[in-house]
């Protein structure tokens, strides 16, 4: 049978940056739970900190952001990159040296009833990762971030204020708590908008995909370090198989699949696929559906100790084949550069 080539929809898109999210989600509520709450601070710290100094500079720079006042970059940053991402996000300047940003509930990586199992130390990990680090990226040491209110802790969203003080900050003055202020209100009139001729309705929708998806891109890496492979693959693995189980309905629906069969996982696996931006082709061998991937463009550039974060990711897709037919299995070969997928039952 001649391979056939698929086109990756709007709808694949979606369904990436909804499993992706759910992934960095689990992951960290795995390691409250199986690793305890110091493990899984210190995995969101370092995950923050690397993507911070991975995207935060060029970032500024792509989004024009460059040449303002650094309270108001870092502020105007938030909002921009995280809307783009599909993270509900607000914007208040106060001054050219005081900019709030706010983040309403629903928080996007602590989706639905997993925030009732975030410590705040947790969450506050997040903000010494990224936020407090933005006046050192900046060569800027008197700015520093000041929270006041976190959703996890029951406030009405995760809130702050960016400020360039009189005088240098301590590393321990670079994010500082202050529960007795509140942000003022959010005027979307008053707000800074995008040129939504080059941001039309697809290309955000991809770029919220691309935003899950540096979270898995980060958060392999860095399990590796604090944990090493065979425990970063053991816990990584443990989380995507459960999200691959309790997701897996709701990506089929969005991409418009409702087949129990073989040849219905093997339609789904592929469009996913596609949608990460991977070259796929969908096969049957030996009268079996089979999905054969030319490369991993997802980890491209980063290095990781093979085969057990390989397997720890694929247990999404294996998780998920469970909960499509549990009469099937999914057989994976990985031959050079090549990762076969075959359905099997």
């Amino acid at each position: 049978m001649t391979p056939h080539r698929l086109a990756a929809p709007v709808a694949g898109y979606k369904a990436v940056a909804r499993l992706y999210n759910a992934l960095m989600t689990g992951l960290v509520l795995t390691l409250v739970t199986r690793k305890g709450t110091e493990d899984a601070r210190r995995f969101v710290f370092a995950h923050f900190r690397r993507q911070h100094l991975e995207k935060f500079l060029p970032g500024l720079r792509k989004l024009g952001l460059d040449k303002l006042p650094h309270a108001v970059a870092c502020a105007q940053y938030h909002y921009f990159s995280n809307a783009l991402g599909g993270v509900k996000t607000e914007y208040m300047p106060q001054s050219d040296r005081k900019a709030w940003v706010r983040y309403p509930p629903p928080r996007w990586i602590w989706a639905g009833t997993a925030i009732c199992g975030i410590p705040c130390e947790v969450n506050e990990a997040m903000l010494h990762g990224w936020h407090g680090h933005n006046g050192v990226s900046l060569g800027n040491p008197r700015l520093g971030f000041v929270c006041t209110g976190q959703t996890v802790e029951g406030d009405p969203g995760l809130e702050g204020y960016y400020l360039e003080y009189d005088r240098d900050l301590a590393p321990e003055e670079r994010v500082r708590f202050a529960t007795d202020e509140h942000a003022p209100r959010f005027v979307p009139a008053k707000a800074p908008m995008l040129d939504m001729a080059t941001w039309p309705e697809e290309r955000r929708i991809k770029v919220e995909r691309s935003y899950a998806m540096e979270y898995v891109r980060s958060m392999l890496p860095t399990m590796v370090a604090l944990f090493g492979a065979d425990e970063a693959g053991a816990l990584v693995g443990r989380a995507a198989r459960l999200i691959g189980l309790q997701f897996h309905e709701g990506t089929a629906e969005l991409l418009g699949m409702d087949s129990t069969d073989a040849d219905g996982f093997a339609a789904c696996l592929a469009a996913l696929a596609v949608a990460q931006g991977e070259d796929v082709a969908l096969r049957r061998e030996n009268d079996v559906p089979t999905v054969v991937q030319q490369g991993w463009r997802l980890m491209d550039g980063i290095a990781l100790p093979e085969p057990a974060l390989f397997r720890a990711w694929n247990a999404l897709w294996e998780g998920a084949l469970a909960a499509h037919n549990r009469d099937l299995r999914l057989v994976t070969e990985r031959e050079g550069g090549t990762i076969v997928w075959r359905i099997e039952s």
